[in-house]
């Protein structure tokens, strides 16, 4: 089997979300970087391949696709009976709660979380200001979601059931940035089933291989 292709720098949260389920899926990759502050990803041979010129592209032979939870949706169904086999569920019971569940994360979770990555982790590095009302915004708007997440994760091991699926996967970059990079580590770690959650989450083999990826590689 070809490696398939991932365009991106791995420390991209979108790209390391493609990265963890091609781990867990036990599929072969190749990451190929683009240098955004040159603007490579605006160029047309990426814009081929990404037409807004985000980040992540992939290609699978003459596959090509883009949005990273797509993408996993892709590997998942394409390699179905490699690696982790119930990453995505194997009934259509099983794949709509993960689905319901990555959608939460793609509308409530994402938002917020990717607001304060960017203005606690990002704009430092830039040299940008940070902005006191979008973070104080963005951290209640958070907090509410962690709530409701905390509620199910009293129910349940995980946020689609009992097993460890793409609805988890799905929210590992952010959090991770938030934890790790951030003064935000309390909205996780004060709230008993979301931090037991995440400390079983953030330490899968697939995810410590993604770090591996961002001290490696661009």
């Amino acid at each position: 089997m070809a490696a398939v292709k991932v365009y991106g720098p791995s420390v991209s949260t979108a790209v390391s979300r493609v990265l963890a389920c091609l781990i867990e899926k036990d599929v072969q990759f190749e990451v190929i970087p683009v240098d955004m502050s040159k603007g490579e990803h605006k160029r047309p041979q990426f814009l081929s391949l990404q037409p807004f010129g985000q980040v992540p592209a992939f290609q699978d032979g003459n596959i090509s696709l883009f949005e990273s939870r797509a993408i996993c949706r892709y590997v998942c169904e394409k390699y179905g009976e490699r690696g982790n086999k119930g990453l995505y569920g194997t009934n259509p019971l099983a794949k709509a709660s993960i689905d319901q569940w990555v959608e939460a994360e793609g509308q409530s979770f994402n938002p917020p979380s990717s607001a304060l990555v960017f203005q606690l982790a990002f704009a430092p590095r830039m040299k940008l200001k940070q902005d006191e009302r979008v973070i104080r915004q963005n951290e209640e708007k958070l907090g509410k979601v962690l709530d409701v997440y905390d509620k199910r994760l009293a129910e349940t091991r995980f946020l689609a059931g009992d097993e460890f699926s793409l609805a988890d996967l799905s929210h590992l970059p952010n959090a991770h940035y938030l934890v790790t990079a951030t003064d935000m580590a309390q909205l996780f770690t004060q709230r008993d089933n979301v931090s037991r959650w995440w400390n079983d989450i953030s330490t899968r083999d697939s995810w410590i291989k993604v770090l591996h990826f961002h001290k490696t590689t661009k």
